[in-house]
């Protein structure tokens, strides 16, 4: 059974950085396609970024596009969100998501396997 969990949300003042970190079990993951999304209160669950596992083809939201980097370890069977210059509306519980056999895509309906979620809190 796959199973993906996150860490390394926190509390961040704007212009700071965190890396969030998606531990990724149960399956072979060279054929699957990892997705970062996030849900703010009161707003819907929206696209970060996402990738192939294997091969360098990355996606980003154009709000996240430059400042936030998608990538993966394979010997540690991770998979990474680097945030750099984070502002307050990135605040949200971030949720890592993967789905097998597929080509990227930036609907979280698509993904079939996810996380539990880590919040994280930009402070002004």
């Amino acid at each position: 059974q796959v199973q993906l969990v996150e860490s390394g949300g926190g509390l961040v003042q704007a212009g700071g950085s965190l890396r969030l970190s998606c531990l990724a079990s149960g399956g072979t993951f060279s054929s699957y396609t990892m997705g970062w999304f996030r849900q703010a209160p009161g707003k819907e669950r929206e696209f970060v970024a996402a990738r192939r596992w294997s091969g360098g083809i990355t996606y980003y939201a154009d709000s996240v596009k430059g400042r936030f980097t998608i990538s993966k370890d394979n010997a540690k069977n991770t998979v990474y969100l680097q945030m750099n210059s984070l502002k307050p509306e990135d605040t949200a519980v971030y949720y890592c998501a993967a789905v097998r056999y597929s080509d990227i895509s930036l609907r979280d309906r698509d993904y079939n396997y996810w996380g539990q979620g880590t919040q994280v809190t930009v402070s002004s």
